[in-house]
């Protein structure tokens, strides 16, 4: 007896088209919620939980600050350092400022000396009288050394009223010598004549450097004359009102003393 045919196979040995009759019932279709039969079907409402989050221990990661904080805080710490400078150089160049005609220095700022007192003891060395002027300034420097050539120079410096500078010098020397000993290096040029206080003052000046005035004063008590010189920033009126002052001073005798 022959056996019949098998899945897909014709009587005449062919393969046939049409489907296995057993094989659908041999398969397992799975139900619509993806199982196999004979599971539990899930309701359609039922929805899968998601897992939950677990809390972060620990210290939360370093974030980038904004650029808008960070450009704050460079401008507050770049204030920080510059304040501090800049109060430094407005102390610094407070006690000085820009004048056409020479520097400028604060009245009140830097060192004060008692001129009277100072010229009354080289007055006990001294021999040619001395005169202090009595002018409404700070006197703010005295010296005395000797001039090239032979003589002694006393100088007293002043600072005035608007923070101009003038010195005053007195001498026994002759004009050129003292001439040469307070200009240095540089040779000062002849300008003219300029009358003050009764005097002619030759006036000198080196170029692109302060005037030089120089007059010659009889001496009280001396055969020998005296010179006055008077140089510095300040202007034709301060120079007139040091010169008066210097003329209409009181000298004081000389001591005689040893140069």
């Amino acid at each position: 007896m022959c056996a019949p045919p098998g899945p897909g196979l014709r009587d005449d040995g062919g393969v046939s088209s049409e489907p296995d009759p057993r094989a659908s019932t041999e398969s397992v279709e799975p139900s619509e919620s993806g199982e196999a039969d004979g599971a539990t079907p899930r309701e359609p409402s039922e929805q899968v939980a998601a897992p939950r989050q677990r809390p972060r221990i620990g210290p939360r990661p370093l974030q980038k600050p904004a650029r808008t904080e960070t450009r704050m805080k460079d401008m507050l710490g770049a204030l920080l350092i510059l304040i501090p400078i800049v109060l430094l150089l407005v102390g610094v160049t407070r006690s000085c400022s820009f004048a056409p005609t020479g520097p400028q220095i604060d009245p009140n700022a830097g060192p004060t000396v008692d001129a009277p007192a100072r010229l009354a003891e080289y007055a006990r060395i001294s021999t040619f009288p001395l005169r202090v002027p009595a002018v409404p300034w700070r006197a703010n420097s005295t010296d005395r050394g000797p001039v090239e050539g032979g003589g002694t120079a006393v100088r007293i410096g002043y600072v005035t009223g608007d923070g101009r500078y003038l010195r005053l010098v007195q001498s026994d020397a002759g004009e050129e010598n003292l001439l040469r000993t307070e200009a240095g290096s540089t040779v000062p040029t002849g300008e003219g004549v300029t009358p003050a206080a009764g005097l002619s003052w030759v006036t000198y000046r080196a170029q692109g450097g302060e005037p030089f005035r120089i007059a010659t004063v009889p001496n009280p008590g001396s055969p020998a004359p005296g010179r006055l010189r008077i140089t510095g920033s300040g202007n034709d009126d301060e120079f007139r009102t040091l010169a008066e002052a210097t003329l209409r001073a009181r000298p004081i005798p000389p001591g005689n003393g040893a140069n």
